[in-house]
């Protein structure tokens, strides 16, 4: 009985030892930042009255808070207000210019994807081409928001860009003019032989799920037993969108994808909600390099509850969550706070989405199609596939061009070997 007491005593010191540690560090934390705000007062103080030229201090705050927000990760940044009202402008779906989604890289401004008919799509950029210069102005001391504004302008206007295509070891020249770009989420919605539904689904936004809604009522309608997704060059979009067309493949209530992030308010998880699901379709998702972000959200969920088969080549890689906080003065600053995980823990970031099935791009070409000479002449331009996928063409143009489009017809395959399997007619 002597000794309840002292180990009474012993907890109670232990608390207070573990507690005064715990107030030492916290205390040694704020002297460190005091210590830092300290160093960067300093700075600033000799800067406004040393420095050849007068700056006002609301030019080198914003200098700062670039610098600060860009140290951290490629996707972290600082807005001035301009920047940010063109992010507002971005939502609603419409703006003036080239038609790119872009990250940065290496620090270098880089081509996540070109968006299907834009001009840059037609010009020839492609997935991972670093941009060296805009309008003769190099990008390598830029801020992604400063690339974007720069790319940015009136329709009809040129831009000129050089990129460099590290897969041909050479720098590119491009004049672009701009258009309003006008992103159509589904470019395309069409049953393509024996009951094989096929969407071509380019960007998750505000009305993707309900385009979707009435594309896949469409194809039920015109007799689809089977469905090919395609997400090749989707570039992602809003978070929301994406979790509202995986769930409308998946049983309700079953986990989509969960963020994680330094706190328990930035880690969420997404479930399915959609009452009707379409859970008996056979499924194939086709993804590449430039599918990012969303897509690969929907295809790495879809894959972990093989609820679908992934076909093509492994995804760009982009799965960490931004959060626009604005700020007093009408700039705002975008920061990285959690990242995305699919429904068994695989993390998205910097690793993509590996297909079940790997297919590179290319193109079937047939002895109908061609002579022998021009047969030998399409085989030796197949690094060019920008100028014979049948994705540059405009939808409706040739019912047949799918067949050309190596790995679409690989998917159709895949699909009538499980409806043999699963005895569908």
């Amino acid at each position: 009985m002597r000794r309840k007491p002292v180990i009474l005593l012993a907890l109670a010191l232990g608390v207070f030892i573990f507690v005064s540690a715990a107030i030492s560090g916290i205390d040694k934390t704020k002297d460190d930042l005091f210590k830092q705000v300290s160093l960067f007062s300093d700075a600033l103080s000799i800067i406004r009255s040393e420095y050849v030229e007068d700056i006002k201090p609301r030019e080198l705050i914003y200098g700062a808070l670039k610098g600060m927000l860009g140290s951290l990760d490629p996707h972290s940044q600082f807005m001035d207000p301009d920047t940010y009202n063109e992010l507002k402008i971005d939502k609603e779906g419409k703006f003036g210019g080239v038609g790119i989604e872009i990250t940065m890289d290496e620090g270098l401004p880089t081509v996540v994807t070109p968006i299907e008919d834009t001009p840059a799509w037609k010009a020839g950029l492609k997935v991972n081409d670093k941009i060296v210069k805009i309008n003769n102005e190099l990008t390598r001391d830029l801020t992604l928001t400063e690339v974007v504004k720069k790319l940015r302008g009136k329709p009809g206007e040129a831009v000129d860009i050089t990129v460099l295509r590290e897969s041909e070891k050479k720098l590119l020249e491009f004049r672009i003019v701009r258009d309003l770009i006008k992103i159509k989420y589904i470019k395309e919605a069409r049953v393509l032989e024996e009951g094989i539904g096929y969407i071509r689904l380019v960007e998750f936004g505000e009305n993707t799920a309900k385009d979707l809604d009435a594309a896949l009522d469409g194809l039920n309608k015109a007799g689809m037993n089977s469905l090919i997704l395609d997400l090749r060059n989707n570039p992602g979009g809003l978070l929301d969108s994406a979790v509202r067309v995986a769930e409308k493949f998946l049983e309700k209530g079953k986990l989509i994808v969960y963020t994680k992030g330094r706190k328990d308010n930035q880690s969420m998880k997404f479930l399915a909600e959609d009452g009707r699901p379409l859970i008996d379709l056979p499924m194939v998702v086709l993804i590449n390099d430039g599918s990012a972000s969303g897509s690969e959200i929907v295809a790495g969920c879809l894959q972990d509850y093989k609820r679908s088969i992934i076909v093509g080549v492994k995804s760009f890689g982009k799965g960490s969550v931004q959060t626009v906080v604005p700020l007093n003065d009408g700039s705002a600053i975008s920061l990285t706070t959690s990242r995305y995980f699919t429904p068994l823990g695989r993390p998205i970031h910097n690793k993509g989405v590996i297909p079940d099935i790997v297919v590179e791009e290319g193109v079937i070409v047939t002895q109908k199609q061609a002579t022998a000479e021009k047969l030998e002449h399409e085989l030796q331009g197949l690094e060019d596939k920008e100028k014979q996928l049948p994705e540059k063409e405009s939808p409706g143009k040739d019912p047949e061009s799918y067949k050309l489009d190596n790995q679409l017809m690989r998917a159709v395959d895949i699909l009538k070997a499980v409806k043999i399997y699963k005895g569908i007619k």
